[in-house]
């Protein structure tokens, strides 16, 4: 609903003040990440929140980013009170099934932001780490039959209090780790990302007190969704119906992605029904991954221009049964997710192609993984 007591203007203010501060974190990041796949492939993520945990501004390098911090998000409120949790705190997390993530090289750290004793808005950020153990280096290999196979699981955990970091959980991630160093190199550059962003929204409550920053967030979002849901209602209402198959072993079998979406009353629905089963393999996409994708193309196709945010999220409904590709059940592993997620893109764009054939996309199909490995020999 329009907001008649907020002023436009000022909502955009504020909005782009908070989009800023997602990018400081996120230049932060990348500026102080010990490891190229950070510093220089920028897979990572950052992102700030409201007190209710909408996603509210997001500087986005990684598409499947976008459901796993919004996962560690609600992963948070659900596991801590507000009572439990105290200025100068930060938790980590990175488990598909426990801890709102999409696979386990991608470390979230979250940080609520107080004002007083209340929570106003949350900071958190993802970053893709190079080696969390696991059966092969890098974390990451589609021959995984569980998710025990792909390295260390962690929950929502205390990793920093105001006094400092939480040496026993630090302890536990770098003796995980093939690479230490670089592991913990890369989590303090994610605390040093979600300091700036604390820093950031403060300002912007502090200048414009807490009622009403707190109004003007909800405006933008609120803005987000009727935009996108008029966007939506420019697309002929009905029922539009999209499959693709993925390799599923390597052996010659393959496993459906079947999409059945509606559309109507400003809103979508994606239903997943007829999925063919989760694999023994790595290449099951976990819920917020798939999410992700959804939010993704959907936002690209339809409305490229809408904000970022949790607004038109909103918009958007999914079933999807349990114990299919799309909807693994533990310990089913996920760590190569973004094979699939390729083609899940694919599917989701094919139905949104027959509702708007004048934005209608060719297959792209999966990409594969590469790792490349070698060794220095000083002699030479």
């Amino acid at each position: 609903m329009p907001h008649p007591t907020v002023d436009p203007i000022k909502a955009e203010v504020v909005a782009r003040h908070l989009i800023a501060t997602s990018e400081e974190m996120s230049v932060t990041l990348m500026r102080t990440a010990f490891s190229p796949n950070i510093k220089e492939r920028a897979d990572c993520s950052t992102a700030v929140f409201d007190g209710q945990g909408q996603v509210v501004a997001l500087a986005q390098r990684v598409p499947v980013h976008l459901g796993s911090m919004v996962g560690v998000v609600e992963a948070l409120r659900e596991r801590f009170t507000p009572a439990d949790m105290q200025p100068g705190d930060m938790f980590a997390a990175n488990d598909p099934y426990h801890g709102g993530g999409s696979h386990l090289p991608d470390i979230t750290v979250i940080a609520p932001v107080f004002m007083g004793a209340e929570i106003v808005a949350y900071v958190a950020n993802i970053a893709h780490h190079a080696d969390v153990g696991g059966m092969v280096p890098g974390s990451e290999a589609a021959v995984c039959q569980t998710i025990f196979q792909e390295g260390l699981r962690m929950p929502l955990v205390r990793i920093m209090r105001a006094e400092g970091v939480n040496r026993d959980v630090l302890d536990l991630i770098l003796l995980n780790s093939r690479t230490p160093g670089e592991r913990r190199g890369d989590l303090q550059a994610q605390f040093a990302a979600n300091h700036v962003g604390i820093q950031g929204v403060l300002s912007l409550f502090e200048r414009y007190g807490q009622a009403e920053t707190q109004a003007h967030i909800a405006a933008y979002l609120d803005f987000t969704e009727r935009r996108f849901r008029a966007a939506i209602a420019q697309l002929p209402p009905g029922t539009y119906v999209d499959a693709d198959a993925l390799d599923g072993d390597a052996e010659g079998t393959t496993v459906a992605i079947q999409l059945a979406m509606t559309v109507g009353d400003g809103r979508f629905h994606f239903d997943f029904s007829g999925s063919g089963p989760e694999l023994k393999t790595a290449r099951n996409i976990p819920y917020r991954a798939l999410l992700a994708t959804i939010y993704t193309v959907a936002k690209s196709l339809l409305d490229p221009d809408v904000p970022a945010n949790a607004g038109y999220y909103r918009t958007i409904t999914v079933d999807i049964p349990p114990g299919t590709v799309v909807g693994p059940a533990p310990p089913a592993a996920v760590g190569a997710r973004s094979l699939s997620c390729g083609v899940l893109g694919d599917v989701i764009a094919g139905c949104l192609s027959q509702a708007m054939p004048e934005k209608a996309l060719a297959r792209s199909g999966p990409h594969h993984l590469l790792i490349l490995s070698g060794t220095w020999c000083r002699d030479t």
